[in-house]
């Protein structure tokens, strides 16, 4: 069964340095870093001390509230440091690899014989239970719930994301295992979206045992939250869960193999990348081990593990987010422009609207920066967000209900349907400078804890 679902609202950022589709390095990393705050409602209880000795599947903390929830190492090595921030909250674990690469052997079995508890089981005990995201609010999934459903996006249309189609060449007879492992979590089926560009072309278009959707448009179509809110809108006291491709295909070479696989082709991209391209990487590689593709010696690049929409800023000291498959390198917009706004022949600046001529040269790519072009000013209404947002919400009032931290409003107006990477758009449009996906975020914790 598949439908065709044509998103007209939306926006593709014409920002240069997409990736090559090539491999340019296999990235053998001295230090990965594991990072908790990337797994949103995780409550660390640290499983090793300074010293110890893990290997590739080893837990390393496990979740307070539900303590069958384990974070495993992708590598084998040493604890080198943990790294505590205020109020010691953990903020690392940054293992030191050795050169034999070991891993625990969770014992590859066949999925059609396994029941929902075991094949629960085997993602508690590998790690892999990390990669379900639970909506609403984007956090840990519950185990013991059965979603409605369970959602995945084939491709990603944030700038200069990954070509998934790529990543995962080599590995979609995993994929269908990880679909077929899944299924069995859910009496609402796995919900597969395809790209109506590449629908046909994709290897993705002959995996069974899903409930297939073809959705065209622009940015964000790619979003597994949009595609949710056109597919089944999530009401109150629903849940869903979520998985990206490329932990689909770790599910499967999990059940395959026996062994936690986290490797990943990560695109380095970005205009302040030197011949963009991809890699292949774990999780939690430093940035400093990608040193051919940039020069920071005006120390002027932004670091960003994941898009230049909602990605995360980690600096050259910083590590790869556990769910990035995309580095951004960009330049830092520090510099001020004397009555920019008043230039209308401005041909190197891209504009959403039509005060600069951009709009005459739609296929030009920008070396954009992260200027602001101006500063935070008064909140007005506005229909520029409903320009960009292809969901059936308010988002103007849906922004200010958590600005006023109103729960009743926050529940009228949408905050069950979305995440901040959702409403990522409505940040670049904004004429008022406002950190849209922060308010979200902040009014999702709200929802945390108030309605828990």
């Amino acid at each position: 069964m598949s439908n065709n679902i044509d998103l007209k609202k939306g926006l593709a950022i014409p920002i240069s340095g997409i990736a090559a589709l090539k491999t340019k390095k296999t990235v053998v990393p001295d230090v990965v870093a594991l990072k908790p705050t990337d797994f949103k409602g995780l409550m660390p209880r640290l499983m090793v001390r300074e010293g110890d000795k893990v290997v590739a599947g080893s837990p390393i903390l496990a979740d307070k509230k539900f303590p069958d929830i384990l974070l495993t190492s992708p590598v084998s090595g040493t604890v080198a440091e943990i790294v505590r921030g205020e109020k010691r909250k953990l903020l690392e674990i940054r293992i030191k690899t050795d050169e034999k690469q070991e891993s625990l052997d969770f014992g590859a079995k066949e999925v059609e014989e396994l029941s929902e508890a075991q094949i629960k089981e085997a993602l508690l005990k590998s790690g892999l239970w990390l990669t379900l995201v639970q909506r609403p609010y984007g956090i840990l999934a519950d185990p013991a719930m059965k979603p409605k459903a369970i959602f995945i996006s084939s491709f990603n249309t944030a700038p200069l994301a990954a070509d998934t189609d790529f990543t995962l060449a080599d590995g979609f007879q995993y994929v269908q295992t990880g679909v077929d492992a899944l299924a069995k979590l859910t009496d609402g089926g796995v919900h597969l979206s395809l790209f109506a560009d590449t629908c046909l072309s994709s290897p993705f278009h002959k995996i069974e045992n899903v409930i297939t959707h073809v959705f065209s448009g622009k940015h964000p179509a790619g979003n597994v939250g949009i595609q949710i809110s056109h597919i089944s809108p999530i009401k109150k006291g629903e849940t869903v869960w979520t998985i990206s491709p490329m932990f689909l295909a770790a599910i499967g070479k999990l059940f395959s193999t026996g062994k936690l696989n986290l490797s990943r082709k990560v695109a380095v991209t970005g205009p302040a990348a030197k011949e963009p391209a991809y890699i292949e990487a774990v999780p939690g590689i430093p940035m400093k081990d990608i040193s051919e593709f940039y020069d920071n010696s005006a120390k002027d690049i932004r670091f960003i593990s994941g898009n230049v929409l909602s990605g995360d800023s980690i600096g050259e000291e910083g590590y790869l987010g556990f769910f990035a498959d995309q580095i951004t390198l960009i330049n830092e917009g520090n510099h001020t422009e004397l009555l920019g706004w008043a230039k209308p022949f401005r041909t190197k600046v891209f504009s959403t609207s039509r005060t600069y001529f951009s709009w005459l040269t739609p296929k030009k790519k920008y070396t954009m920066d992260t200027n602001l072009h101006g500063g935070p000013r008064a909140f007005v209404m506005s229909d520029v967000y409903g320009k960009v947002l292809p969901m059936d919400i308010f988002p103007v009032y849906l922004v200010k209900a958590c600005m006023a931290q109103d729960i009743d409003k926050m529940e009228e107006y949408g905050i069950y349907e979305v995440l901040p990477e959702d409403l990522a758009l409505c940040e670049y449009v904004d004429p008022s400078k406002i950190n849209i996906q922060d308010v979200i975020s902040q009014g999702i914790d709200l929802m945390l804890k108030e309605m828990a």
